[in-house]
């Protein structure tokens, strides 16, 4: 019988995603990848190499599957922190998995970078065009947005790394609410005389 080599390598993934958010690298184990894979583990590292290695394809993923599921717009940054917010909450793992990798690898990875970069210079270009607050670098606006759209899964109040669903919604119209103030273009203040 031939081998799917993509439905093994899709299994493999889906088991360090579970096991990388639960455990970091440092305490995940490719025998339980393996396992839970039903994969043979000396397949792992023949298709991904070592533990890190793997951990960084489960990002790359994450990554890819995250901007995919929430596109950036520079001009309507409130929606866009709303759609992170519930992109987070459909999967609690997520924020869980990238606490890790703040933790353990917390060098940006090629992807990241470049999107990082992009989502910076379309904010510079909607600054510029007047739609969003020109008060804060492009580079700092990114990052407040997107602290206020995970704010809920890394704060004491964030019930243990997820959103109680009695909360949800005014969790996250507070997120929305607090995003649209940051990025409203206000009136240029008189000099002072």
């Amino acid at each position: 019988m031939a081998r799917d080599s993509s439905a093994t390598k899709a299994r493999i993934l889906a088991a360090a995603f579970d096991e990388f958010a639960a455990y970091g690298i440092a305490g995940a184990r490719v025998d339980r990848i393996a396992d839970t894979a039903g994969a043979n583990k000396r397949m792992i590292y023949v298709y991904y190499g070592n533990k890190e290695q793997l951990f960084d394809q489960v990002i790359h993923q994450a990554v890819e599957q995250g901007a995919e599921s929430v596109p950036f717009d520079a001009e309507d940054l409130p929606r866009y922190a709303g759609a992170i917010f519930d992109h987070l909450t459909a999967d609690p793992r997520l924020m869980r998995l990238l606490m890790w990798k703040r933790l353990e690898r917390p060098e940006a990875t090629a992807l990241e970078a470049q999107a990082y970069a992009r989502k910076t210079a379309s904010l510079a270009a909607a600054q510029q065009g007047g739609h969003v607050d020109p008060a804060h670098a492009p580079a700092d606006l990114l990052t407040l947005v997107l602290g206020l759209a995970q704010a809920w899964y890394t704060t004491a109040g964030g019930e243990a790394g997820g959103v109680a669903e009695a909360h949800r919604g005014a969790h996250r119209a507070a997120v929305v609410d607090a995003v649209a103030r940051l990025v409203e273009v206000r009136a240029p203040r008189p000099p002072a005389a």
